[in-house]
């Protein structure tokens, strides 16, 4: 795959030269915009960061996200309202909307011609979180957080279709803030500063590092809280693009589990509905449940009449920052956007 990994890396060099330049040109706007992204295809943990940011920033400034919508049956500017649903809009921003209800959602696969929509069609919006959208150089965030997942660093990693890159490495020059993800909790000062040589950040950059979190699962449905432990038996739905953690974390804290994998935003219907129902009556054990991802599971909502007698519970998953370095990250995030109140 090597030769095509070449052929696809001098075409993303092409278009990043062209920008760096100025032939081509990316719109800067006076407005406070921040894009989460990666140097990846998938499987860093874009849709919790920017969960963390929604939380954190909320409360004092009317937020917004705007996504491509990967995925979604639509297409065009969308605004999410409470008649949308997974597959007008995407997954992800589904998931924002359901979890953050005074959030606003919107989707776009431009993300230049999609700002001034949102702008005008809510113009009382603060601030705007750009998802998955680093390569989008169209438009030319405040701040820039790139992504890259521990086990697999973008300094180890190939183009495609040889390894997992859609960037080239010296795109993460562009970065503000360098977040290397899923991190072992028990990650030592000596690691962090091997890691730090490994990625030599600029000057002006800021690197930190996030472990996985769980919270307790709640019901699909009635979204009521349970612990698990163990003595279950759980039955694991899982369509995202790495599920190497979640399987982790299930081998330690349950009995067993049996996973049915699908592809990546996998949009579910009513023969895996069958099959879902079919392999879990045939798992043994008193204790025993179905599990998903929030991801996957604003595409299981469609189905409540088939499933709603059926243990099936959501885990919801977050980033933590070690060294204790979620002040300093908050603060520089306060220091942004104090820079457009000014």
């Amino acid at each position: 795959m090597l030769p095509f990994s070449l052929i696809y890396g001098g075409i993303v060099w092409l278009r990043n030269w062209l920008f760096d330049k100025k032939y081509l040109k990316s719109a800067t706007f006076n407005f406070p915009i921040i894009c989460i992204g990666n140097l990846a295809v998938g499987g860093t943990g874009k849709t919790p960061m920017t969960e963390y940011l929604v939380r954190f920033l909320k409360n004092d400034l009317k937020t917004a996200t705007l996504s491509r919508g990967y995925k979604r049956k639509t297409s065009g500017f969308a605004i999410a309202d409470e008649r949308t649903t997974a597959l007008e809009i995407g997954d992800e921003p589904m998931q924002f909307h359901q979890k953050f209800p005074d959030l606003i959602v919107a989707v776009g696969e431009s993300r230049l011609e999609a700002i001034p929509q949102l702008l005008q069609a809510r113009p009382e919006t603060e601030l705007i979180i750009l998802d998955d959208a680093f390569q989008h150089r169209w438009v030319n965030a405040g701040l820039n957080i790139v992504l890259t997942e521990y086990n697999n660093l973008y300094t180890r990693d190939f183009m495609l279709p040889a390894g997992d890159l859609r960037d080239v490495r010296t795109s993460i020059k562009r970065a503000d803030i360098i977040i290397v993800t899923k991190c072992e909790p028990g990650l030592s000062a000596r690691e962090k500063k091997r890691l730090l040589k490994e990625i030599r950040p600029l000057d002006r950059q800021h690197v930190f590092f996030t472990k996985i979190d769980y919270a307790p699962p709640y019901h699909l449905f009635s979204k009521q809280e349970i612990s698990i432990g163990f003595n279950d038996t759980v039955f694991l739905i899982c369509g995202i693009a790495s599920p190497r953690h979640l399987k982790e974390f299930l081998t330690a804290k349950v009995h067993s589990y049996h996973m049915l994998r699908y592809p990546d935003h996998h949009i579910f219907d009513m023969d895996d509905l069958d099959e879902i129902k079919k392999e879990f009556k045939q798992i043994t054990g008193t204790n025993k449940l179905i599990l998903t991802t929030e991801k996957d599971a604003v595409r299981l909502l469609k189905f409540e009449p088939e499933l709603k007698d059926f243990p099936i519970y959501v885990l919801p998953i977050q980033h933590s920052f070690l060294f204790g370095e979620a002040a300093e990250f908050e603060a520089i995030l306060r220091g942004f956007i104090g820079s457009y109140k000014a």
